[in-house]
């Protein structure tokens, strides 16, 4: 073992030592392995650097886009409601279509994606989306609107397919900054789409809210058609990178090219009828899935769709605001609140790793690890529901109930990091679906809000109704991650693996395996330097 060592240090620069264990050589530190790449320069694991975060900023935008899409015409609601002769509250029901159609969409695009890569999916749905907002910005009464804002609501394919697209194209020490890079501009569209939707709104009038998302979402289009390369990749077992040498591949613009045709082959992946809605459903039976999902869904439901369906209504009436002014104020306090709470997070998420695994040796520390940074979020988010609610019950000056809106959103942002990476961590072979199920219970809880929350806070009064809410997802809500932050590994070693849920399963669970043979040479190698 010290003469391979000693030997790999002669002949690379040094990079960690390496340990020859029953023919697989495994790097000490284990940053570049993890999953282990293949030799192969059309493998997405050995994409450069720059062309990751390319792809990862794409994929973010187009996830942002879907959000922006759905949110842009908020501060809008009047002057639609009085064109079509309809309530406020009616108006915001076309929101509500595409909040519900949001969840919905990826349980068919994801199967497919699966099966025939993500780049032609990416394409085909940025495609509905431009035709859509088109379509909404020239209806010509409520009916058709609402008709368009199904096919818009539908179009967010990112919003479930980004998650599996960071596991695409990074290792396992990456994910965290990855994942929570991807929530936080995510969310970002739909802060930011009052302030624009506001603006616009205001001087151009509400169609052009429409208009413009159609024009952003045909600029995006334009750039993944040249810039958006495909990430899906079947790796050969037998062509494992063994070593750093081995990595050293050469990435070409022929190997870019050859990655940009408009749909992928891949002969082992066959598509099925039970691949749609059915393996998405059926992880809800772990715990380490469902808990996190539940929990993240109704804080992100409370702190961020709640405020964007409902402030039109409140603001109004509260303080008189118009269509610019409700933009602005509640569009910045998102926004801010969500960039500051997602650069917290992160910071806490990867300090909290990186320190359990030099405690480990190098070696990966189980998921649970990363609840342990969740609790920033656990304590934010209801203070800033209580102090929203009490604060417009009793009419206190405007910028309290809206740093109250920005406090909740950062605390949302620490949430939604460190969820989507426990639940994809705990089950990496089937991110897609996961990521999917988080989706979908995210936007089905959310979509019901506009259907009895200002009513209720009329009849129940502001402050109890934001208790209520404070107390269902902070209180009842939180109760099962403390189980899984004690009990999750246990949980999950006694149910196993999930089995034909994903079609990729057999490749990533080989890459899986591997990593476990890394973990247990690393922890030899611990016992013996201790012995």
């Amino acid at each position: 073992m010290a003469r391979a060592a000693q030997s790999q240090e002669k002949s690379d620069p040094p990079r960690g030592n390496v340990i020859e264990t029953e023919d697989i050589a495994v790097d000490q530190e284990r940053d570049t392995f993890l999953p282990r790449p293949s030799d192969d320069p059309n493998d997405p694991l050995n994409f450069p650097l720059w062309l990751k975060i390319a792809i990862l900023t794409q994929v973010c935008l187009l996830a942002s886009l879907g959000t922006l899409n759905t949110a842009i015409i908020n501060p809008a609601y009047g002057p639609l409601a009085t064109e079509f002769g309809i309530t406020k509250v009616r108006a915001s029901y076309q929101t509500t279509v595409v909040i519900a159609l949001n969840g919905v969409g990826p349980f068919l695009w994801i199967p497919l994606a699966n099966v025939y890569g993500r780049r032609p999916i990416y394409l085909l749905t940025t495609l509905i989306g431009f035709a859509s907002s088109l379509g909404s910005a020239y209806a010509r009464n409520f009916s058709q609107l609402i008709v368009a804002r199904v096919f818009n609501g539908l179009w967010p394919a990112a919003l479930g397919l980004g998650p599996a697209t960071v596991v695409d194209l990074f290792f396992y020490h990456q994910r965290g900054r990855a994942m929570g890079l991807f929530t936080v501009i995510l969310t970002s569209g739909a802060h930011i789409a009052p302030i624009v939707g506001g603006l616009i709104g205001q001087y151009l009038g509400w169609r052009w809210t429409f208009k413009f998302a159609a024009i952003l979402d045909g600029v995006m289009l334009l750039v993944i058609i040249f810039c958006l390369p495909e990430t899906l990749y079947i790796r050969d077992p037998t062509r494992l990178a063994r070593t750093v040498h081995e990595r050293e591949v050469d990435f070409t613009p022929r190997t870019y090219a050859s990655r940009l045709k408009a749909y992928s082959s891949f002969p082992q992946l066959k598509l099925r009828w039970n691949q749609f809605v059915i393996p998405s459903l059926r992880m809800a039976k772990y715990p380490s899935v469902l808990f996190p999902a539940l929990y993240y869904s109704a804080q992100y439901g409370f702190a961020s769709i709640l405020p964007a369906v409902t402030v039109a209504s409140i603001f109004s009436e509260a303080f008189h605001w118009n269509t610019l002014k409700i933009g602005l104020a509640y569009g910045g306090a998102l926004t801010i609140g969500g960039v500051l709470g997602e650069v917290a997070g992160g910071v806490v998420l990867d300090s909290i790793v990186n320190r359990a695994r030099h405690k480990l040796n190098g070696a990966n520390p189980p998921p649970e690890i990363r609840l342990k940074a969740i609790w920033t979020g656990a304590l934010l988010v209801p203070a800033g529901l209580i102090i929203y609610g009490f604060t417009l019950q009793y009419h206190v000056y405007w910028f309290v109930p809206l740093f109250a809106m920005a406090l909740a959103v950062f605390g949302l942002q620490v949430i939604a990091t460190t969820c989507y990476t426990y639940s994809i961590d705990s089950y990496r072979a089937q991110s897609s679906e996961t990521s999917q199920l988080i989706n979908l219970i995210r936007q089905e809880f959310g979509m019901t809000f506009a259907f009895y929350v200002v009513a209720l806070c009329e009849r129940i009064g502001y402050q109890w109704a934001f208790f209520m809410f404070a107390i269902l997802g902070s209180g009842l809500g939180f109760l099962p991650i403390i189980v899984l932050m004690f009990k999750g590994e246990e949980i999950r070693h006694r149910l196993g693996d999930p089995k034909d849920i994903s079609p990729l399963e057999t490749e990533q669970e080989t890459e899986i395996a591997l990593d476990k043979l890394v973990d247990d040479a690393t922890m030899e190698m611990e016992m013996e330097q201790r012995q």
